[in-house]
């Protein structure tokens, strides 16, 4: 069904926005009848939300739908493009909406990408009541949005149209003659080239028109789709959820000890544009979490895997990475470091500034050796095997253990070492 304001000539995307509930698409998990946001459509009171959802699931058409169900003035700002300014000049206006008894939805597109204090000048507009506020975003809200903001807003997850879904949309830009016939292997291959975002659908059939009526085709064959498209490509959002689904699909593999499930998704994250810089850097973060002592050598396949890529640049330095990878996926894993660090980092906090013993306080003057600094303190290299037995070196009090060598790699000997290291503190307390 065509919107009744856009104009003929208006993009093929908001020709065909939904002007009701009833003609959305896509969506019913919270649209349908019974649903969270039917049901607050049909309260009467608007209420501020967070669309979360990946891109052309619907965020801005479900929104404008809500200030028409409810009357109100609708005021959009960019966060990609928007500032302190842009929320200012819509405070102004919806304080005038609401001199003349209107109300007010302010729309905030990728709100994410608004930093805290920018997110704060919300807070008390919100609190009055002066307007709703409606925030889209691809992010994870949990991380992308204050916590002061996320509590006054309810969280609506938007979920990728299905392929039935976009073969909706198809059929309406055909009913309005806006796309011609379509043979069902083009279709398919639409379908999926669209990946759940109706946006990219819109965007293409819009392009795909262009050229078939200027070149007089009355029907979009597959072989033409190919050539008008090139290579099909796949969606892959480089600041967005999708994109963080998967490196944590790599980082698990790597970590499950699955080089050819690791070479999968490694290839996936590369064919979907991804900067290989980033997959080396994850490739250093996994060689410390995951590996650690088990295998040092880790470590230094990852730096020079991202070393040779930076010298070798794309395609040929792509193989490095994915060598460095495998070698990640087959070394012996161990968290030992990772977990003690964490422990180490939780006491620190939860436990109070204790004082160095005067033992291991350095004493470069003579006043500080007159008060004890230093005194008593055994030099290691100086005791027989090269190790001081039964020698603190924490504050009075503590004794924790935090790095606790698993039984894989070289931290098998190393727990070896540890142990016999501690039965001479214990021979000589």
């Amino acid at each position: 069904m065509t919107s009744k304001s856009a104009a003929p000539h208006a993009p093929l995307a908001e020709r065909l926005r939904p002007q009701s509930l009833g003609e959305v698409i896509g969506q019913q998990h919270l649209l349908g009848e019974g649903m969270p946001l039917r049901i607050a459509f049909e309260s009467g009171q608007p209420h501020s939300c967070i669309l979360w959802g990946p891109p052309g699931t619907g965020k801005t058409t479900i929104a404008r739908l809500m200030a028409d169900a409810f009357d109100a003035q609708f005021i959009t700002i960019s966060a990609v493009l928007g500032g302190v300014k842009d929320i200012r000049e819509a405070v102004e206006q919806a304080q005038i909406a609401q001199a003349h008894g209107r109300r007010t939805i302010v729309f905030v597109d990728e709100v994410h990408r608004f930093n805290k204090s920018q997110q704060d000048a919300f807070l008390p507009h919100v609190e009055s009541g002066l307007f709703t506020f409606i925030g889209a975003t691809t992010e994870n809200p949990s991380f992308e949005v204050n916590s002061a903001l996320l509590s006054r807003a309810a969280v609506y997850v938007l979920q990728p149209l299905s392929e039935d879904d976009l073969k909706q949309i198809v059929q309406r830009a055909q009913a309005i003659d806006a796309v011609p016939a379509i043979e069902a292997a083009a279709l398919d291959r639409l379908i999926g080239y669209a990946d759940g975002d109706a946006r990219r659908l819109l965007n293409t059939l819009e392009t795909l028109a262009v050229a078939a009526t200027k070149e007089k085709r009355a029907e979009i064959t597959d072989e033409w789709l190919l050539k008008v498209l090139g290579e099909r490509m796949r969606r892959y959002d480089k600041g967005g959820e999708q994109f963080y689904d998967t490196i944590s699909a790599l980082h698990k593999s790597v970590r499950g000890s699955d080089p050819d499930a690791t070479l999968y998704w490694f290839v996936r994250m590369i064919d979907g544009g991804v900067d290989p810089r980033y997959v080396a850097r994850r490739m250093i973060r996994m060689a410390i979490e995951d590996i650690g002592l088990a295998d040092p050598r880790a470590l230094r396949v990852a730096l020079d895997a991202a070393d040779v890529y930076e010298r070798l640049g794309t395609p040929e330095g792509e193989l490095a990475l994915a060598e460095g990878l495998v070698y990640l996926a087959i070394a012996p894993k161990s968290n030992a470091v990772y977990v003690g660090y964490n422990e180490a980092r939780a006491l620190v906090r939860k436990d109070g500034t204790r004082p160095v013993p005067l033992h291991l306080r350095n004493a470069p003057t003579k006043l500080m050796k007159d008060l004890g600094y230093s005194r008593d303190y055994r030099y290691a290299h100086d005791e027989e095997g090269g190790f001081a037995a039964g020698e603190s070196y924490f504050p009075e009090g503590l004794s924790p253990q935090f790095y606790r060598p698993v039984e894989r790699g070289l931290e098998i000997r190393i727990g070896e070492k540890l142990r016999e290291l501690r039965a001479l503190n214990k021979r000589s307390g």
